[in-house]
Formats: C-alpha cells, structure tokens, sequence
C-alpha cells in the first residue's frame, strides 16, 4: 500500500489496537507483529490542512504557510496558560471557540513515571495511548483549555508535565498508586488552585473525586535493548521485524520510528 500518512488511529482494548492510515486506506498493525515490515518514503510531502505539495513541514505535517496563519498551530495550543483569546488576538476565533471553550480534563498519567497532562474530554483514551501512559487518571474536569493550562501549571511544579520518551520505550513504568498521588499533589497545591477557581465561575471546576485509574496495555513482544530513532529525511527506508507499538511509535528489531512525527510525508508499506 502507499499513501500520505496520519497519525496512527487507535483503539482502547487488550492490548491496544493500532491502524496505519495511508490516504483512505488502513493497515491493521496488530496483525502484523513478529512480521518483517519495510516503510518507504517516496520523496512526497503534503501539508495536511492544505494539502499543497511541501519539502518539508512544520509543527508535524503543516507548511510553513498554514504554520504561521493557523491557530491550531499556535504556541498556546502546547502552552495553553498563554491563549491570548480574551486580549483578542487569537488568529481564528470561530476555531478557538470551538476547540479551546469546550471540556478539558486534567490528567495524570505512568509513560516515562508520573507526570501531568491535558486533553480535550472527548480525546481520552486516545491522549493516554498517544503518550505511551500504561495508567491513566482524570483528576479534575474544566470547562476551557485555558483553565486546564493553569491548572497543569501549578501541578507541573510537584510532577513532570513531560514524557522522557527514550525511557518509555525501553520498558513497561512500574505501577504507580496515581489515586494517592492525586490526592498529595491536591492538598499541596490547594491554595494555588483555589486562587485560580476564585477567577472562573463556580461550574467551571469539577473535581474528579470518583474517578477510577484506567490501565493501558500496549502491543509489545519484545522491548528494544537499546534506542535507535530512524528518520525518513535521513534515510527513505525502515525495515524491520515489528516487535511492538507503544504511543505512536513502531518498535523494530533495527530501531523505533515515531509515525506522528512524520504526518504528512508518503510512504510505502510493505510485509515479507
């Protein structure tokens, strides 16, 4: 098969299953561990929101155009205690209202150990999975990006609000008891969050006193010994025996590749 890729579509179960995307077709990779694969790069790139023919792309699959113009691509949308949108200067409002002033959830999650996150509400599990997080655990639901992004800062100070991806892929993380975690970095941060919610309306903020860990198992036979990170504007082919895929990475016998990172480039999938 070839195609322009996306990120790989996911599905929560045991273990996860994973759908290579090329144009309209999808491979089912979970079928295909323990096989050798081989991922060609044809030389072709697409912007994928406006599709125009690119050599190279920004932000994970735009160019440069559509890099600087979009809001999707601003830096709020990876720092969201920076939106601008009530300074008024957001570059799409219309897009702002419809992707930023909807639920949020604040996380915690195990990938590389602890850490903090966001996602929309409508993005869990597929945020955890994307993220390679064995344990998830929603810890407060807010009604905007923004507010979730203040409240991640304040957390971020007690726990990591990063994935150390190289340690993620090299092992399954250790079970972490993330209900008693939530409960310590809450009583320590009680202040501060307190004087956040005083400046949103009291239905902004529901806290998640109920929520249960979900636990994410990944389809993995054999973990790598060591970390080699392939890349296509490097080298055109990856080939490989598929040991496993964890987050959005594919685990080879030769090396890891991360699909996300390449969204947008064409490729040709092949099974011996």
């Amino acid at each position: 098969m070839q195609g322009f890729i996306e990120k790989m579509r996911t599905q929560l179960s045991e273990p996860v299953q994973y759908q290579l995307l090329l144009n309209d077709d999808s491979i089912d990779l979970n079928t295909h561990l323990g096989k050798h694969i081989t991922l060609r790069f044809t030389g072709n790139i697409a912007c994928v929101h406006c599709h125009k023919a690119i050599k190279k792309t920004y932000n994970q699959g735009y160019c440069y155009p559509c890099f600087i113009k979009l809001a999707q691509c601003d830096l709020c949308i990876m720092k969201p205690e920076t939106c601008h949108y009530h300074l008024g200067t957001c570059r799409e409002p219309a897009w702002g209202d419809s992707f930023c002033f909807q639920p949020h959830i604040v996380y915690l999650a195990n990938s590389s150990g602890i850490k903090v996150g966001i996602t929309r509400q409508t993005q869990t599990p597929t945020r955890w999975i994307d993220q390679g997080a064995v344990q998830a655990l929603p810890i407060v639901n807010v009604s905007s990006r923004y507010l979730a992004g203040l409240i991640e800062v304040v957390l971020a100070k007690h726990v990591s609000d990063k994935t150390n991806w190289q340690k993620m892929l090299k092992s399954q993380s250790p079970s972490i008891d993330l209900i008693a975690q939530r409960d310590v970095l809450l009583t320590e941060c009680e202040v501060e969050l307190a004087r956040i919610y005083q400046q949103f309306s009291p239905n902004s903020v529901e806290l998640l006193a109920d929520a249960q860990v979900v636990d994410i198992e990944f389809p993995i036979n054999h973990y790598p010994d060591k970390i080699k990170s392939f890349n296509f504007d490097q080298h055109a082919e990856v080939s490989g025996v598929l040991q496993g895929i964890k987050g959005q990475y594919l685990l080879l016998n030769t090396g890891v590749i991360n699909i996300r990172k390449f969204t947008g480039y064409e490729l040709e999938f092949l099974v011996q």
